[in-house]
């Protein structure tokens, strides 16, 4: 299986970058790549530009029915993503807690709510 890449500018994309980036995406899928990863190695310097880009990039994987991961994120990046709750991008699942009064798994000797 053949991985491309999709190169993200740094130190910090702008959303003039994220129009680019998502039309250099699409031509790939449209030529037939089947899986595309989103290099963050150069974003030195992340800011909200970073994550519209990132934003914009998955809604344009989402188009074409496929997903999108990122690799070398820095941590303010990864703090970033998980604040506006893109955290999935970075291949990690998302930490939430279960909603009150609810359980996740039953035993059979456990008491009624």
């Amino acid at each position: 299986m053949e991985i491309t890449r999709v190169v993200l500018p740094g130190p910090s994309p702008t959303a003039r970058d994220a129009v680019l980036l998502c039309a250099f995406l699409a031509r790939l899928y449209d030529a037939g790549a089947p899986d595309v990863v989103c290099d963050a190695t150069a974003v030195t310097a992340p800011g909200l530009g970073a994550v519209e880009v990132l934003a914009r990039l998955r809604l344009t994987a989402e188009g074409y029915g496929r997903g999108l991961a990122v690799h070398g994120a820095v941590p303010r990046l990864r703090a970033l993503l998980e604040l506006v709750g893109l955290v999935e991008l970075l291949g990690e699942a998302e930490e939430r807690e279960p909603a009150g009064g609810v359980q996740e798994g039953v035993e059979p000797d456990d008491p009624a709510l």
